[in-house]
């Protein structure tokens, strides 16, 4: 079994809860997420099954939105509401104005620093495990993008926010950085992903929708890698490009530059490749 499957991940679970459910209902060991989605948070988590795992790293790229509540005038260790308070602030009301003219400061490209509560490594080990011992290390600031970042609604000191950025962009450190620039403290209180590149919740299946159609022995919610990435189409005729091709080699193939679906002269999807200066490389083969 293989295939890409676009899931409303609920509130309240891990993204590896999700991999588990996924591995008892599908009956495959093979299968990994594309980003990882915080227990509080909801919505796309794109997972990949069987020789799809390959593309994990590709997906990981796309570029990401969110929808982002918060509250002023508190902050957490994890910086959301799922952790505990460790400061507030008397300044805990701002106006529309003033939140405005600050959330345009963070548009564009931007250095942030990973929160202690995440999955990142630091000599081997996960900053989230030190910092359930109560170890604080220094991080090093990781360049991102903001890609936007609009005022859904607020009411000077609860509020919503919607923003495009970057792999690797943390969003409650993201409303943290905002609160700090504010001169007061801010908490994310929810979180939604909208859309992974041009993958979109509306498109989204539930657990529980997948668990319905794998006992009734229907897999249509799983799409096939050909049909996930939507580059345009290269058919391989020549037999000794086709071996090259398939061998890693690189074909000489007179088209515009970028990234297409290759398949055989039979119509056989053989795998993905990049084009540039009329030279075809395969990067994932299938």
């Amino acid at each position: 079994m293989e295939g890409i499957i676009n899931i409303n991940k609920p509130s309240g679970i891990t993204s590896f809860d999700v991999i588990r459910i996924l591995r008892k209902l599908l009956k495959e060991k093979r299968i990994g997420h594309t980003g990882t989605l915080d227990p509080l948070a909801q919505g796309v988590l794109i997972v990949c099954v069987g020789k799809a795992t390959k593309l994990v790293q590709d997906i990981e790229g796309y570029s990401k939105v969110y929808l982002a509540g918060f509250e002023l005038g508190y902050q957490t260790d994890t910086y959301d509401i799922e952790g505990n308070t460790i400061n507030t602030s008397d300044k805990n009301t701002v106006s529309i104005d003033e939140l405005e003219i600050v959330t345009k400061k963070f548009v564009g490209d931007i250095e942030q620093i990973p929160p202690m509560y995440s999955a990142l490594k630091v000599n081997g080990q996960k900053l989230y495990e030190l910092a359930r011992q109560g170890i604080e290390i220094e991080r090093k600031a990781r360049a991102i993008t903001i890609d936007f970042l609009e005022i859904v609604n607020f009411d000077g000191k609860k509020g919503i926010i919607r923003c495009g950025v970057s792999k690797g962009t943390y969003i409650r450190s993201l409303i943290n950085d905002i609160g700090e620039a504010l001169g007061t403290f801010a908490t994310m209180t929810s979180l939604v992903r909208e859309s992974v590149g041009d993958i979109k919740l509306e498109n989204a299946v539930s657990l529980d929708k997948i668990e319905s159609c794998c006992n009734n022995e229907d897999y249509s919610f799983l799409v096939s890698v050909e049909n996930f990435f939507e580059y345009p189409k290269l058919t391989l005729n020549n037999e000794k490009d086709l071996k090259l091709f398939l061998n890693g080699n690189t074909v000489r193939f007179t088209t515009s530059d970028g990234k297409y679906r290759v398949y055989n002269n039979e119509d056989s999807f053989l795998g993905l490749a990049i084009v540039g200066n009329n030279l075809l490389k395969g990067y994932k083969f299938f």
